[in-house]
């Protein structure tokens, strides 16, 4: 596994990431669907407090805060990315631009998101390959710390696979950002719900873990199943494998 190199956080902190807290922090979501509410529910088993939001209004969620209970709460996009130490951003690309700006200056953004045509219509520098999704985001929030991730895995898997540190079936997840604090950040988070982080490298590396590569949701697959299918744990070297493909593919 390639490790997240904790001196290189320390040096960082002046670049403006938010720190983890160590036993609880509050994280923010621009988006509560699938993903999202399913980041959610772990990081509220985490110990952490999470702000809900979506595009639809605080209303619309009253049913996902009555399930997480104390711990939740429901806001706009706004609030909920004021609020956040760290916000996960979870919506369909296509409307990257609503992500609030101002709130999220300084912070470390989780992105979730991928590029479906389909869905989004087609985006010219994706369609070309010169730049990534989360690279649009990230010049969408020049002064935040985008971190990729969460993209690559199906969200019953992503509830189902989490184990305690140490745990020989402990899962890796794919990250990639340009700050190394950011990353730590990122990384400090998934391992309080039950995941170790593999660093990929800079953002434009998550384009190894996007749709149409073979690190994409068909590793966490149990072998042999249809997808979706039961969950597999994914180590991080065989999440290496896979996104080594990527480049040979």
């Amino acid at each position: 596994m390639r490790g997240i190199d904790r001196s290189a956080h320390e040096s960082g902190k002046n670049a403006g990431a938010t720190a983890l807290a160590t036993c609880m922090a509050t994280i923010g979501f621009i988006g509560s669907g699938h993903i999202g509410g399913t980041v959610a529910r772990l990081a509220v088993a985490a110990g952490h407090d999470v702000v809900l939001s979506n595009s639809r209004g605080p209303d619309t969620l009253s049913d996902l805060v009555g399930e997480l209970g104390p711990h939740a709460r429901a806001a706009t996009p706004a609030e909920a990315a004021a609020a956040g130490d760290l916000v996960v951003v979870s919506i369909p690309l296509k409307a990257y631009r609503q992500v609030p700006v101002e709130p999220l200056r300084g912070k470390a953004v989780i992105d979730t998101n991928n590029y479906y045509p389909q869905r989004d219509g087609h985006i010219a520098e994706l369609d070309d390959g010169t730049t990534t999704s989360s690279e649009l985001l990230q010049a969408h929030l020049p002064d935040a710390h985008v971190v990729k991730a969460f993209n690559n895995i199906y969200f019953g898997h992503l509830g189902d696979l989490p184990r305690p540190a140490g745990s020989p079936e402990r899962s890796a997840l794919a990250i990639a950002g340009d700050d190394d604090a950011a990353k730590q950040t990122v990384a400090q988070f998934l391992d309080s719900i039950g995941y170790d982080a593999y660093d990929v490298g800079p953002l434009a590396e998550g384009r190894r873990y996007q749709p149409g590569t073979p690190a994409y949701g068909q590793p966490y697959v149990a072998p042999g199943a249809d997808f979706p299918g039961p969950a597999h744990q994914v180590t991080a070297d065989q999440l290496k494998q896979s996104l080594d493909a990527a480049d040979r593919s």
